[in-house]
């Protein structure tokens, strides 16, 4: 581990000595690949660093006992000793934490899609309440929510949405969402009280860039179609909607957000080009025993990962037993302590299977 950090040490030196030189300063599209770099590896440069200092006050602290024979002098070194070594352990834990292999998704844009499951319309209700606090999320986290389409039932609920989150490591908090979302509750419509339960699945998706997936063109039907429902004077006055069939997997995108007939076809194809390229994540993870193990990631979408229930105001994160008594805010986009507490249980998998191979 250390020969490897050592390595760090010096490319992450290189880069600075890289940044400063003027033909890095008049290349824009080199500097801020050095930049994103350099950013990368500084956390662990930082820890690294950390680490050595903490390291000399120890042996510092230790040669102090060895020569020292006042009282109060060796009581002091004891205590700076016992600091250096407890600072030792916890560096070394964050330093193999930030060795670990980083996912190459996840710096990636998501495609989000929900869709309501077992409960009629109060799945559908469920599943609107799902998006918006997604996009309450979003917005906290300062990233940008867009709408690439929705199919609406009678009482405002949504039976299926899809959507695209943009922003700096969106994959990598949000990757976490995907399986089956249950709700507990007394309906609006449920004259009796009765508590319902409900579900809605979230399956989230790494944004595919064109030449992640090659899409052949005649594996594409296309079909153009006027568009339906809300949305103004174009609705239904131009063929504006557009349905993309990929004929190898059956799969069917419907995009009719836009006015314009050019971009419901990019929206289509972006979404599609995501929901082929996560069939591919999904069959690689499925292929490997060891990634079977850990389900915390991106697991099985079938698996119940998360209940909502309204009476108790209590939010329950199943694959790593947490229970927060906090449903509003959560329902509001406060998903930072479950998505903090889903992260390092991921971390401390990956290390435990590290640590029985190595």
């Amino acid at each position: 581990m250390f020969d490897r950090l050592e390595d760090i040490l010096i490319r992450f030196e290189e880069l600075q000595a890289e940044l400063a030189t003027p033909d890095v300063a008049s290349d824009p599209a080199q500097f801020r690949k050095l930049m994103k770099e350099q950013a990368e590896l500084s956390p662990l440069v930082e820890a690294y660093t950390s680490y050595k200092t903490a390291k000399q006050d120890a042996e510092d602290s230790l040669a102090l006992l060895e020569e020292e024979s006042d009282e109060e002098m060796r009581a002091m070194a004891k205590e700076e000793l016992a600091g250096a070594r407890k600072k030792i352990e916890e560096l070394e834990q964050q330093m193999k934490i930030l060795l670990l292999p980083k996912d190459p998704n996840d710096d990636k844009n998501v495609i989000v899609e929900i869709r309501a499951g077992a409960g009629g319309d109060e799945a559908a209700l469920f599943a609107a309440e799902l998006y918006r606090m997604y996009v309450h999320f979003a917005e906290r986290q300062r990233w940008k929510v867009e709408l690439l389409g929705v199919s609406e039932s009678g009482l405002g609920g949504m039976k299926e949405v899809e959507f695209m989150i943009s922003g700096q490591g969106a994959y990598s908090k949000l990757k976490y969402e995907s399986g089956v979302h249950r709700v507990q509750r007394v309906p609006e419509t449920e004259s009796g009280g009765r508590i319902h339960t409900s579900t809605a699945t979230v399956a989230i998706m790494p944004e595919a860039e064109e030449f992640d997936v090659v899409i052949d063109d005649k594996d594409i039907r296309i079909d153009v179609m006027r568009a339906s429902g809300n949305g103004g004077q174009c609705v239904n006055t131009t063929d504006s909607a557009v349905r993309l069939t990929h004929i190898p997997t059956g799969i069917v995108i419907y995009s009719q957000t836009e006015k314009s007939q050019l971009q419901n076809k990019e929206k289509a194809f972006r979404l599609l080009r995501s929901k082929l390229y996560d069939m591919e994540l999904e069959r690689r993870q499925n292929e490997e025993a060891e990634n079977r193990r850990s389900q915390i990631g991106t697991g099985d979408r079938s698996e119940k990962i998360r209940t909502y229930n309204f009476p108790q105001g209590r939010v329950t994160e199943h694959r790593i037993k947490l229970t927060l008594y906090k449903i509003d805010s959560v329902m509001d986009g406060d998903l930072y302590e479950i998505i903090e507490n889903l992260i390092a249980a991921d971390q401390a998998e990956r290390l435990s299977r590290l640590n029985e191979q190595g």
